[in-house]
């Protein structure tokens, strides 16, 4: 992990932004105290992806409530 000031953080943006798209993370102090971290999105959550399947399996299995047939008028009121 890296650690910048504020003032460095910056000036050197865009070359911190190429650091942390390349998988390091930076730590940015404010008067040598740290008030945010920069680091890389993770693309994939395996956790996220698992609950979405089970959403989606479980609304296949789910009986439709409501009527079939609407229009899009019916949406907004008149």
């Amino acid at each position: 992990m890296k650690t910048v000031s504020a003032a460095t953080a910056n000036r050197r943006f865009s070359s911190l932004l190429r650091e942390v798209s390349s998988g390091e993370v930076v730590t940015v102090l404010s008067r040598g105290k740290p008030v945010a971290t920069m680091a890389p999105v993770r693309r994939t959550n395996p956790g996220r992806a698992a609950a979405r399947r089970a959403l989606l399996e479980r609304l296949e299995r789910q009986a439709a409530t409501g009527s079939d047939e609407w229009v899009r008028e019916a949406l907004y009121d008149g």
